[in-house]
Formats: C-alpha cells, sequence, structure tokens
C-alpha cells in the first residue's frame, strides 16, 4: 500500500490516489467523511474550518461499495478557492503583483525560506500552499480508508490529546479503544481527563487573545494488532520506525515516543522491560506495557502507545517574528496567514489517521492481499498460530 496527495491549501481541490487496497473490501464515503468532520473540529480552530465543508468524492477504485483492487482515488474540494480563483488559477496571468499577492517575506518556522531556495522560487506562496497543514486533510482521508480495513481485521485505533501548553492530562481509567475514542470526541480538546479540559480551553484563549501559539503532546492508541507485524532484518521493515518517520512527516511535529519513551533513560532496566507470561487462553503476552507494544521493531501483540510532539504554530497573529525580505534583504516582522491559536486537538485525529495507514500497510505487506476475504482469513489463522505457538 502507498498513496500519494497533490493541491494547494487556495487551490481547487485536494487529492489522494491510494494503490493495493484488496478488492473485495466494503467502503462507501461515510467511512472516510465522518474522519474528515473529527479532522475539522477541536478548540482553537481557525476561521478556515468554519468556511470549508470537507466531504469526499470517490473518483475510482470503488464499485456498489467495494473497492476493485485498482487505484481509489479521494478528493476533497477547497470551498476557498472561488475567492482565490485569480491568485491560484491555472492560467497565464500579466505580472501584476496585486492578482498574484507575490509574497517576498519568509515566516519563521514556516517552508517558506528553505523551499523558495531549493525549488528557486521568488514568489513564496508558490511554497507555502502546498506545504500548508491543509494537506493533511486527504491523509486523514487516506487513513480513514487504512481504518477501514483495520477494523474489519479487529484492529481498533483512535486519538487524542494528553498535553497542551504545559498542561497534562493523568493516564486515564478507560481502557478499550471504544471508551477512548467516545471521550475524546465529546471533549472540545479531544482529552480523556476531564479535570484538565477547561483549564487547556483556557490556556488556548489566551493564546488567541496574546495573538500567540501553544503546542502539545498527542497519543494513539491500538487494540488488536497480532505479535509479529513489522520485522527485525532490515532497518527499513521495523514497524516502529516506519511509524515514527510518518508522524514526524505530520506538519509541525518535532518527536516521537513508544510506550514510556524518553521516560526509559531515567529507569533502570528491570522498570523498562516487559516481562513474558503466558495463558492457556491468550497465549503470550507482557506483564506490563512499558514499551508500547513495540519490541524489535515488531509488534509484541499488546496495545501499541505511540505519542506525538506538536510544537506551536509558528503563525503568531500579535507577535510575529523577526524575518528578512529575500528581494529587499531589509529586515521586518512576519506576515500573516490565517491560522490556529493551537490545532493539537485536530492533530491526534491527523497522527491517528497517519498511524492507521502505516499498520494497514505492515498487514498488507506481510499476508496475501490482493483479495479482502483472503487477507481476512489468512489474519485469522495467523493469529491463531501464534496463540498455540
Amino acid at each position: 500500500m502507498r498513496y500519494l496527495t497533490a493541491g494547494e491549501s487556495h487551490g481547487k481541490q485536494l487529492t489522494t490516489i491510494i494503490e493495493g487496497i484488496p478488492a473485495k473490501m466494503p467502503l462507501v464515503r461515510q467511512d472516510i467523511n465522518e474522519s474528515l468532520l473529527r479532522r475539522q473540529k477541536g478548540h482553537g480552530r481557525g476561521k478556515r474550518m468554519q468556511i470549508e465543508k470537507d466531504l469526499v468524492e470517490i473518483t475510482s477504485g470503488v464499485r456498489h461499495g467495494y473497492t476493485l483492487g485498482s487505484p481509489l482515488s479521494l478528493v476533497v474540494h477547497n470551498d476557498d478557492f472561488k475567492h482565490w480563483i485569480d491568485v491560484m488559477g491555472e492560467d497565464p496571468i500579466e505580472e501584476d503583483t496585486k492578482i498574484r499577492r507575490v509574497i517576498t517575506r519568509p515566516r519563521p518556522g514556516h517552508a517558506d525560506l528553505n523551499g523558495a531556495m531549493k525549488y528557486g522560487h521568488r514568489d513564496i506562496r508558490n511554497v507555502l500552499e502546498r506545504s500548508s497543514a491543509r494537506e493533511t486533510t486527504v491523509r486523514v482521508a487516506a487513513g480513514a480508508v487504512a481504518k477501514t480495513l483495520l477494523k474489519q481485521l479487529g484492529i481498533n485505533i483512535t486519538g487524542y490529546v494528553k498535553e497542551i501548553a504545559g498542561i497534562i492530562a493523568e493516564d486515564s481509567n478507560l481502557r478499550t479503544v471504544e471508551e477512548r475514542a467516545a471521550a475524546s470526541d465529546q471533549s472540545p480538546v479531544r482529552v480523556l481527563d476531564k479535570s484538565v479540559e477547561q483549564p487547556m480551553m483556557d490556556a488556548i484563549d489566551l493564546a488567541k487573545k496574546e495573538g500567540d501559539s501553544i503546542g502539545g503532546v498527542v497519543e494513539v492508541y491500538v487494540e488488536g494488532m497480532p505479535a509479529g507485524i513489522g520485522s527485525y532484518v532490515h532497518y527499513d521493515r521495523k514497524l516502529d520506525s516506519r511509524i515514527a518517520g510518518s508522524v514526524v512527516s505530520i506538519n509541525a511535529f518535532k518527536g516521537v515516543e513508544f510506550g514510556i519513551g524518553f521516560e526509559a533513560a531515567k529507569r533502570n532496566g528491570s522498570q523498562v522491560h516487559d516481562e513474558i507470561g503466558w495463558s492457556e487462553n491468550e497465549g503470550y503476552y507482557r506483564k506490563t506495557n512499558r514499551l508500547g507494544g513495540f519490541e524489535g521493531g515488531m509488534t509484541t501483540g499488546m496495545p501499541l502507545v505511540i505519542k506525538g510532539v506538536m510544537k506551536p504554530i509558528p503563525t503568531l497573529m500579535k507577535k510575529p517574528l523577526q524575518s528578512v525580505d529575500i528581494e529587499t534583504k531589509e529586515p521586518f516582522k512576519a506576515t500573516v496567514e490565517r491560522s490556529d491559536a493551537c490545532a493539537v486537538p485536530a492533530a491526534a485525529v491527523v497522527m491517528e489517521h497517519v498511524v492507521a495507514f502505516e499498520l494497514a500497510k505492515a498487514i498488507t505487506e506481510q499476508f496475501p492481499s490482493d483479495q479482502f476475504p483472503k487477507l481476512q482469513e489468512a489474519v485469522a489463522q495467523y493469529r491463531e498460530e501464534i496463540r498455540c505457538f
């Protein structure tokens, strides 16, 4: 499985093409639209989410509610494009900077300057339109397809917020994916600990009032992944490594942890590793889950626990950072595009779907996956084999 995305923030549409989805898998638009709606929610989101109604159009790869095995193409139209036709249209125009809205002032913390230097753009809009987090819309769409595949294999996944602006949610007594997902969806900041919900919202409101931004930590929790998915034999087949790479590819993400993560550096080995047990009903299991469901680049059969760190969004409405105009070389305070004071709740949804795609990809690599019913049979047989190992 793999996917590509295309589209600009204020362009006509965002598109993803997914290759490798098995044939005969049930799939309907609502499976994807539910995920897109969740991405748009969250306390602290900006006005763009009030403009767009992110609904998917499946343009190939599905017939009568089932995948065909051919590439799946998904489109999400940008409603805001009607206000940007002159600026973002594909037809040639005269060199009128007012129409083009030429940008020569790179914003610190964005891809603006590096991207302009790499591709030789004197108009930074050519960079910021594609590097925008708006692209995560179709990454969520691709992940929603992957979540549909996983769910029908008995693998469930959800994402939620663990920390915003230094306010930390305590570990929840909610155990299952279903419980965690329900609590997350009911919270304006996607947190499971109700005691920190209002303080987090207050911190977001304060940042917005001050024209600043704040970041945080999100967590993805997965149940049902059988042991032995991934591989130890090569660096690029280790599943935790592949997940880590995908997570830090999300806009503004700067770090990943599995299980107790960096806390492991402070503990002795006896307080880090997970002892192995066996029962007649379950087979092998770990007595703890400090390593977050991974050993040696492979799943252990325990729930996967993955954290991602999101930096504050660098667009600062009232506290613009210092930069330099690429044409005049004069210093200036960075320009402002529409932005969120805090996008951490939405980022939890994005990370959930990015991780889902990597898990589905690993499953389809390890088992026969041309036809979905055969994939289901192969995974079920494998579960029984490892239970009796």
